[in-house]
């Protein structure tokens, strides 16, 4: 980030955003957090959307594997406030 450039949230932080396809195969953007986020029709602008957002930090946007739904609501990822398993505490592949 340059100086004197703002985020578009007005926030002052960066955050981790995710970049996949919904089902229906549209282009879906959704910050980690869940409060930030959208529906595109192409990658790239996806791509742009989420770089606004966070500062123009390429290597905080996160393309993800299957299917990725946009989902705003405030339970959207319960799991981000949940501390890690702890690698020992993971089962073994058999």
């Amino acid at each position: 980030m340059r100086l004197g450039e703002k985020f578009l949230s007005g926030g002052s932080e960066a955050s981790l955003f995710l970049l996949g396809q919904n089902r229906r195969g549209n282009w879906v953007v959704q910050e980690q957090g869940g409060r930030r986020g959208g529906l595109f029709v192409s990658r790239a602008a996806a791509l742009k959307y989420a770089l606004f957002e966070n500062g123009n930090r390429p290597e905080l946007v996160v393309a993800m594997p299957g299917h990725l739904e946009l989902d705003l609501s405030v339970n959207a990822f319960p799991a981000a406030a949940a501390p890690a398993p702890a690698v020992a505490d993971l089962p073994l592949a058999a």
